[in-house]
């Protein structure tokens, strides 16, 4: 705050010193072209001293104005800039609160647009729009004031076109902020488009695609391009009026201050400090337009960044209550995990789960089976609450999991996702994401666990080495694996398995599971898997379809059952008798 307030003190200063400067070449002027006494070689020196006098004022005060100038540009537009760090750090930390229904309808690139553009347009907003805001204010209704003080008549007639400037600044805002949406939009759909094209380089070239892909390029960046052109349209045809129209103003402030002069009704100083005032006035009256256009922009934006800061995913609240929150630090979970007629949807869509139960008690293991798209993962990831239910309950050690903090659940979880995402930092980095204090043994015996040790010797900075981005220097069963590391790394009561082995080959995928079934008795394990091998050792399976329980059982039972999850191991029991062959 005392930034802000020194800083548009600054700026007053600087103000006050320019309009000083008009004051100035008065007298000086003034002092040359009135002779009250003969020009005596002692009035000359008189006269000649004055003038370095008055120079010596414009030097000072061009280097006060200098300093201060200085002063308000890093402190004001510093401000901005902390302003703006402020916002995209609570936009940020708002985000990673959001549902996943959050991300299921906005695009990535739609909100490092946000992130990115529309914070440059508060910033602009907040800097140099306020900055021209003030200028407007005190320097043109100070410079105002002096022109009266000057002569009223010729203040009248300098003011007649602003009127016109302030109505057709009016308006056009409207049109002007609904540009400046269209965009900004753009600019969000292009970003997301080239990040899209970008991260599937490869498969574009696998498919001799580039040149559909730049032509689909061409198209959006066209489109982005004529929204553009449009706003400049606007904006370039409300500059030229506006200097236009003070134009007039000078040219008949010439024409009838002329005429004053000439007939003594002022002195040439106060003729030419007038026009000095006018040309003062007319950054002013420029910034009315231009300060409207900056502010609609970054009203445009800040709109924009409201519109996710109002969304709330239940989901994500954390309790705000003191004492429920040292309830859930202290809540130490144990495993058990009881689906009581869970149904749910992807917003309003056919139910995707529809009166699901099951109860998995501490330490045993739940499999999950089902075709394709029965509903396997979705069930998992409301476990850690990804998406919160429709209907039903979902109770962890007896409570409903809506009672216990997202932190205290989550960190109750170990995840591994069907489609495991890795950050382009090192191996290192990846496995310790869950545990960033583990240390080289622990990290080692995680390693070893997911059957990576071998693998990662072979690297050439062992697990040191850059993965690149989405891990794409590495293999499909490789990224899997270091995946299922970090699970382990982490290993806590609950450890969920989203088809863990469908990328490693079986000898690798037989030596996980036995890993997997030694947890056994030590932590809650869910698999989920299309490899029923995986559920040969499991207390309890469950068969999806079409969001149903259609089956469940051990897996000796299902097998005699006859029914999918018999004809499905059948086919799989041959397919490895196959390959072993």
């Amino acid at each position: 705050r005392f930034h802000i307030v020194a800083g548009f003190l600054s700026l007053f200063i600087v103000d006050m010193l320019q309009l000083f400067v008009p004051r100035i070449i008065k007298w000086a002027i003034d002092s040359i072209t009135i002779k009250s006494e003969p020009l005596t070689s002692a009035a000359l020196d008189k006269l000649e001293s004055g003038l370095f006098k008055y120079a010596f004022y414009i030097v000072a005060s061009a280097a006060l104005i200098s300093i201060f100038r200085f002063c308000w540009r890093y402190l004001i537009m510093g401000a901005a800039k902390r302003t703006e760090e402020g916002i995209r750090e609570e936009l940020f930390d708002h985000i990673q609160t959001l549902p996943a229904t959050f991300f299921d309808k906005h695009t990535a690139g739609d909100i490092m647009a946000h992130a990115t553009n529309d914070m440059a347009n508060i910033r602009m907003a907040l800097g140099m729009g306020l900055v021209g805001l003030t200028d407007t204010i005190v320097l043109g209704s100070t410079a105002i004031l002096f022109m009266v003080y000057i002569n009223l008549e010729l203040t009248i007639l300098a003011l007649l076109p602003m009127p016109f400037i302030a109505l057709f600044t009016k308006i056009f805002s409207k049109k002007l902020f609904d540009a400046y949406i269209d965009v900004q939009s753009g600019f969000s759909d292009l970003m997301e488009s080239t990040r899209e094209r970008f991260a599937g380089i490869r498969i574009i070239k696998a498919f001799n695609r580039q040149p559909l892909e730049l032509a689909t390029m061409q198209r959006e960046s066209e489109s982005f391009v004529k929204k553009n052109i449009y706003l400049v349209k606007i904006r370039g045809f409300i500059f030229p009026l506006v200097i236009f129209l003070t134009q007039i103003s000078l040219a008949v402030i010439i024409g009838v201050g002329g005429r004053k002069v000439i007939t003594s009704q002022i002195s040439t100083g106060d003729f030419v400090a007038f026009i000095s005032y006018l040309g003062l006035l007319t950054w002013p009256v420029m910034a009315v337009g231009w300060v409207t256009n900056m502010i609609q922009r970054g009203a445009a934006s800040l709109d924009r960044i409201n519109a996710i800061l109002k969304i709330q995913g239940k989901s994500e609240i954390i309790n705000s209550d003191d004492s429920k929150k040292e309830i859930d630090i202290k809540i130490d979970i144990k495993g058990e995990i009881e689906f009581s007629s869970v149904s749910f949807s992807y917003s309003g869509s056919v139910d995707t789960l529809l009166d699901v139960s099951f109860k998995v008690k501490k330490g045993e293991m739940l499999g999950i089976a089902g075709t394709p798209g029965s509903g396997k993962s979705t069930l998992i990831n409301l476990i850690p609450r990804i998406y919160d239910i429709d209907q039903g309950s979902i109770k962890v050690d007896g409570m409903d999991i809506k009672d216990i903090s997202i932190q205290a659940l989550r960190r109750a979880i170990s995840f591994v996702p069907q489609e495991p995402f890795l950050f382009s930092g090192t191996i290192k980095d990846n496995i310790m994401f869950g545990d960033v204090d583990a240390d080289l043994d622990k990290i080692a015996k995680a390693l070893e666990m997911a059957q990576l040790t071998d693998t990662i010797v072979s690297f050439p900075k062992d697990i040191d080495t850059i993965i690149g981005e989405k891990g794409v220097m590495l293999s499909g069963g490789q990224k899997q694996r270091i995946a299922i590391a970090r699970a382990f790394l982490k290993l806590s009561p609950i450890l969920i398995l989203d088809d863990p082995i469908s990328q490693v080959d079986m000898q690798t995928a037989s030596k996980i599971i036995k890993i997997v079934e030694s947890l056994a008795g030590k932590v809650t394990v869910l698999v989920a898997s299309h490899r029923f091998s995986i559920f040969k050792r499991a207390d309890h399976i469950i068969v999806l379809d079409k969001g149903r329980v259609v089956e469940e059982g051990t897996h000796g039972y299902l097998v005699d059952k006859n029914g999918y999850y018999s004809r499905a191991w059948q086919m799989q029991d041959s397919d490895d008798d196959l390959k072993r062959g």
